[in-house]
């Protein structure tokens, strides 16, 4: 990532392409999102999350942890984190309110765009991003946004009571691809890190065996569901055209690390109270830890 540790980076960055130009069509951009979680999906075979558990788990061997390999999952988890970095870098990119605006507001119909197509993982790194604080303190940016949309898809991924609402919209997703000739209607991209989250909790937190001795079929035949319902949804062909210059700008173009990112929010909108001035000020000193 990007850092803003020397003159003039910040001016460099500024002139970079910007998301909004290349790509104007909010729609467009939540089609070619969904053409690269979709090809990320498809390397994650089953085995894999297997593998995950078999390294957080101190009982098994050593040498079979070091041959357990979730490189592809791991990859997946990073490309969500670059997401959400990547909206919060194409918005503090802009020196002017007005261009903050408009950005936040696309990034807000690309989410909910997203949300149509069922796309839920790139939904919710969106939503990260602009929940990220180097955002979420640009009260004068936000005082312009249109922002009832946005609350309505923060409601949709509220993670309280165990991401209910998430949860709901997920079964409605499943229910409309499960009976669906159109491919654009089969759509079901996962919010990754809590599926594999589930996964997880219901593989260490229920016993292989019951009281009696008999084997836990439940809990074997409730994984062997989600990991097939997982094999399905990854399966799905894209429906959309394709825009090869756009997905590489997605994934390969610059983004900025934490602090680069704080430091370019506070020269958007001036620190506000004296724990901002302090850390804008370590910031400026080169002071902060990366």
């Amino acid at each position: 990532m990007w850092e803003l540790g020397t003159p003039g980076k910040i001016d460099d960055f500024q002139q970079e392409t910007d998301v909004i130009e290349m790509c104007p069509n909010a729609a467009e951009l939540a089609q070619q999102l969904t053409h690269i979680e979709l090809e990320r999906l498809s390397f994650i075979g089953p085995e894999e999350f297997v593998q995950a558990f078999a390294k957080e788990n101190p009982h098994v061997e050593p040498s079979l942890k070091e041959m357990k390999k979730t490189r592809n999952l791991e990859a997946y988890v990073q490309w969500f984190n670059r997401l959400s970095y990547f909206v919060a870098t194409h918005i503090c990119k802009h020196q002017k309110k007005k261009q903050r605006v408009r950005a936040v507001e696309y990034w807000i119909e690309t989410a909910r765009e997203c949300f149509n197509i069922g796309n839920f993982n790139s939904l919710m790194a969106i939503i990260a991003g602009l929940n990220m604080s180097p955002i979420s303190r640009l009260k004068k940016t936000w005082n312009k946004v249109q922002s009832a949309k946005f609350s309505v898809l923060e409601h949709q991924m509220d993670p309280s009571s165990n991401f209910s609402s998430y949860r709901s919209t997920l079964k409605a997703a499943m229910w409309r691809s499960a009976g669906a000739t159109d491919l654009r209607q089969r759509i079901v991209i996962p919010f990754f890190s809590l599926l594999v989250k589930d996964l997880y909790f219901l593989n260490e937190g229920c016993s292989n065996k019951l009281r009696n001795g008999h084997i836990n079929f439940k809990k074997f035949w409730e994984l062997a569901k989600q990991v097939t319902e997982f094999i399905s949804w990854k399966q799905v062909a894209c429906p959309f055209e394709k825009n090869h210059k756009l997905i590489a700008f997605l994934q390969a173009s610059p983004v900025l690390s934490e602090n680069a990112l704080a430091l370019a929010s506070f020269e958007c909108e001036p620190p506000e109270n004296n724990h901002e001035k302090e850390r804008f000020k370590a910031l400026k000193s080169g002071g902060a830890a990366s």
